[in-house]
């Protein structure tokens, strides 16, 4: 193809656009003096062509190339000054991946050569092992999506990969890619289990960090992304995913996505020359006063987004409505979202990406969730994100861990967090569906581990035990690690039901970690972030399947009972509801101090046309205790000591709840 078929075109959108007669293509690059395309035969073939776009707009080089079709594979190299501390990499040995690929391909592998150079460019060409974008054609928009209300929603964070590596009923070709996803397996399950909410850890297309490639590991998790409108290409491809999306979707799931807008897999001043610091270094990062060739690190991972800068935040919504108009995407939840609201002066609510989310017609009705802290000054900013954000409440796992395993909650800590963090999320004007309830994530132990370790054992990772926290509120029960002892292995059991059961039955929206539910173990590894294999992946033939029952048992409790999952805060002189003591009577200002924590919650509500009583017993000490009842028929609806006495009904007004355990109780007061 002659260089003169490449014609001016058009400055958007972004990215490569095919149309009726060729394909446009557009890069925001204010760094390059001249932006080339280059094209290739196939994924991993030789570059054939080398073409000049001819025109810019403004700082987006842009071109049209006339005849060229969908499936066209391509790369762009950026010429321009390189001088660091002006913030300036422009290095045309590098080949470079389209900012805005919307498929990417070709035979990566980690070299030195994606190394941009320090003072001087680095002139060794890295094509050979570079990763190359691939044109594609814009599906059809999706028409529906499931719009479960929040105080509906019951969220499971899975990893894709980890999630059916090891389902012996998940077909073997499927496991580990998006299809599985969409399989009869993993549908009944999630189903079955009452989740409302899928929530994948990163799906976009993702690279391993230099030091992991190093050393022959893998970046598991996905939090080190490449290209924001691609998915990750080993888990398969756009229309994979929009399959799954559809069979979730039909069996009543939301699907939302963890996305990571705080940094990139560029890294810091030594890491590779992938996209953004050859074409516009000092828009999309932060660099630092007085030297700008070094990055803000308020990530940890050596770059920080400069997510007040219009093209930044222009991409991020670009991204974000990608997802959703044509992948079926029902929500997000960011990473280090505190990095999202930075500025030059500290963290705003009121900072540019977050006004574009709530002005977008698109983005502003789906669910948004904050993980509301990052690694910077002042990055813990719970409860200071605008409507319509969520947020993953990490004091409600810190302080129920704090009551179940380390004694240092009480009865009030409980209290507030079981009834929605009106401390943290009320003065906003948001709802107790607000406050993101976990007890577990991806990050940390999981719950078996929690339950069965008290230091963390990352030595597989291959970093002395270094990573990862050490701050985990945990208990061994009695003993470190595996036990055949069948009073630990009894209180464990316990422990683990109890937090599950607070957790499912909160104020607020729930979240599973996969396979809490059936027990899963890390083997005391609270950073699996690189194990991308048998401990990293989910045991289905070892499944507790005594566990996964409560948890099923448990879900259906809190749709049944809408008390459980009111849309407004429950208030102490609410009629509706009571704190007692284990007498019976209202609780007093010790009991709200005591701890370990021993008390009762009462909700009342008509529904069905019936009115009806709930009592949450709470006895987190190490012995049994009982707890007076008021007169009627009271009948059991969960005991996480004792699981099996479910639908039994209390003979006597007193009912005793077993050490480290919950109960919760029905009374039927007639028609309303």
């Amino acid at each position: 193809m002659a260089a003169d078929a490449l014609s001016a075109g058009s400055p958007g959108p972004l990215g490569a656009s095919a149309d009726a007669n060729g394909i446009n293509f557009a890069v925001f690059a204010p760094d390059a003096e001249k932006v080339e395309l280059c094209l290739f035969d196939s994924p991993g073939g030789d570059e054939r062509q080398r073409l000049t776009l001819p025109a810019r707009t403004g700082d987006v080089h842009h071109g049209h190339l006339a005849g060229a079709r969908a499936g066209q594979v391509y790369g762009l190299r950026a010429h321009g000054n390189y001088e660091p501390a002006r913030g300036l990499r422009c290095n045309p040995a590098k080949l470079l991946l389209d900012p805005y690929a919307r498929e990417v391909c070709g035979d990566y592998r980690w070299v030195d050569e994606h190394r941009p150079g320090e003072r001087k460019p680095d002139a060794r060409d890295n094509a050979a092992h570079m990763f190359r974008a691939r044109v594609c054609e814009t599906p059809a928009p999706v028409t529906s999506h499931p719009r479960i209300p929040w105080e509906r929603t019951v969220i499971y964070e899975l990893n894709v990969k980890g999630f059916t590596a090891r389902h012996p009923q998940v077909p073997a070709a499927l496991r580990g890619r998006f299809a599985a996803l969409a399989s009869e397996p993993v549908i009944e399950h999630l189903s079955r289990l009452g989740v409302t909410a899928v929530e994948l850890l990163p799906v976009q297309a993702f690279v391993s960090e230099p030091f992991l490639a190093e050393r022959g590991r893998v970046n598991y998790w996905g939090y080190n992304p490449l290209a924001w409108h691609a998915p990750h290409p080993a888990y398969g491809s756009a229309e994979a995913f929009r399959g799954a999306a559809e069979a979730l979707h039909a069996s009543g799931m939301e699907v939302l996505l963890d996305v990571v807008f705080n940094h990139t897999a560029e890294g810091g001043a030594s890491g590779p020359l992938y996209h953004l610091k050859g074409l516009a270094n000092a828009a999309y990062y932060r660099l630092t006063h007085g030297d700008l060739a070094q990055y803000v690190n308020d990530t940890g991972t050596g770059n920080t987004l400069n997510t007040h800068h219009p093209q930044v935040v222009a991409h991020i919504v670009d991204a974000l409505r990608w997802w959703v108009q044509y992948l079926g995407v029902d929500g997000f939840r960011f990473d280090l979202a505190s990095v999202l609201g930075r500025g030059e002066h500290g963290f705003r609510s009121d900072a540019p990406l977050f006004r574009a989310l709530a002005a977008d017609p698109v983005l502003s009705a789906v669910k948004l969730i904050a993980e509301p802290w990052d690694l910077g000054p002042d990055g813990y900013q719970l409860g200071a994100f605008p409507a319509p954000f969520a947020e993953w409440n990490g004091r409600f796992r810190d302080e129920v861990r704090d009551v179940w395993l380390t004694r240092r909650g009480n009865a009030s800590s409980l209290a507030k967090r079981f009834t929605g963090s009106a401390d943290v999320y009320r003065h906003g004007g948001r709802p107790p569906a607000a406050s993101v309830n976990f007890i577990t994530a991806h990050d940390g132990f999981t719950l078996a581990d929690v339950v069965s370790y008290e230091r963390k054992h990352n030595e597989a990772n291959g970093e002395d035990n270094r990573d990862g926290h050490d701050d985990n509120r945990s208990w061994n029960a009695g003993h470190e690690g595996p036990s055949d002892d069948p009073a630990v292995r009894a209180r464990r059991a316990a422990l683990q039901r109890s937090l599950l059961a607070t957790c499912l039955l909160a104020q607020g929206t729930p979240m599973l970690c996969a396979g809490d539910e059936i027990g899963r173990t890390q083997d005391g590894n609270n950073n699996a972030y690189c194990q991308d294999n048998a401990l990293g992946w989910l045991d289905w033939e070892g499944a507790d399947r005594a566990l996964l029952d409560f948890a099923e048992r448990t879900l259906a409790v809190r749709r049944d009972y809408p008390c459980l999952r009111r849309i407004e805060w429950l208030d102490r002189d609410d009629p509706d509801v009571g704190w007692f003591g284990e007498d019976g009577e209202p609780m007093t200002d010790a009991g709200w101090h005591r701890s370990p924590a021993c008390l009762a919650l009462e909700l009342r509500e008509v529904h069905g046309g019936q009115a009806r009583t709930l009592r949450v017993l709470f006895n987190a000490g190490d012995h049994e205790r009982s707890f007076a009842l008021p007169e009627g028929d009271w009948r059991v609806l969960l005991d996480s000591a004792a699981q099996q006495l479910a639908g039994v009904p209390v003979p006597i007004a007193l009912y005793t709840v077993g050490a480290h355990a919950l109960a919760l109780l029905e009374r039927v007061d007639g028609e309303a």
